[in-house]
């Protein structure tokens, strides 16, 4: 039987609105699985990434646990919880957010020589074989500014996973790429995945969503679908898409 690294349980999330409550999240049940790459889907305002920040105390619930290594994140002190998000847990954001006045080489191995756990010398090896893996080692000395969209992606992927996360959280990473950017940037996550790094990824994108092996729908804020899949392999898009859009429109996507 599979053992589950993360687990929601009862999950809530709200906000004070005019004098009410809006009710983002509601009872969400969930588990996930090491070295597994689940997506959420949904509908604009359905809570997909509100769910994400909220397994990966990016925010906290309202209501209700998520349990990881034992803990309620919920009910950690916000120092625990930043020590958590900064070694178990790996981010990429559909905007970069990489530093302006560091170069990607720095960028990357920042959060590296922050953990501590490895040597001065590690963490330069770490940083220049993750960079070689995105291929981008040839503008390791660059600014952010002086690089492409993509390029910046790939170099932030580097940045999430340099710590070997237990998971990587990713909400719409691809939101902002051209076709073939979006493209590299599935195939590195698809390739860190066979490797065994488990993916949690918010996308509005039917083909980034093939990439997962379980795929989660997210409607008012509670999980009325899910889907399970074989792992994505390549040449087989056409049939998967076909399953996954019909599973979709029978959810009314």
């Amino acid at each position: 039987m599979k053992q589950a690294i993360l687990s929601a349980k009862d999950l809530c999330k709200s906000f004070a609105h005019n004098g009410g409550q809006v009710h983002v999240l509601s009872h969400v049940e969930l588990d996930l699985y090491e070295g597994e790459f689940t997506v959420i889907m949904g509908a604009s305002g359905s809570g997909k990434s509100t769910l994400l920040y909220a397994l990966s105390g990016m925010d906290r619930a309202t209501a209700g646990e998520v349990i990881y290594g034992g803990r309620d994140i919920v009910k950690m002190k916000e120092r625990d919880l930043a020590k958590l998000r900064h070694t178990d847990f790996g981010f990429i954001f559909q905007q970069m957010h990489l530093v302006s006045n560091l170069s990607l080489f720095e960028n990357i191995a920042v959060p590296g020589y922050l953990n501590k756990s490895r040597t001065v010398g590690e963490v330069k090896s770490r940083a220049e074989e993750l960079m070689d893996k995105m291929s981008v080692s040839h503008i390791g000395t660059h600014l952010p500014s002086q690089v492409s969209g993509g390029e910046q992606q790939r170099c932030a992927v580097a940045r999430a996973v340099i710590n070997s996360p237990k998971m990587l959280f990713a909400d719409e990473p691809t939101g902002a790429l051209n076709r073939r950017n979006t493209i590299d940037v599935l195939d590195l996550l698809t390739e860190l995945n066979r490797e065994g790094q488990g993916v949690l990824m918010v996308t509005h994108d039917l083909k980034a969503a093939l990439r997962g092996s379980r795929i989660l729908y997210l409607e008012d804020g509670k999980i009325i679908g899910e889907l399970t899949l074989p792992a994505y392999q390549a040449g087989e898009e056409k049939a998967r898409e076909t399953q996954v859009n019909a599973w979709l429109t029978s959810l009314e996507w």
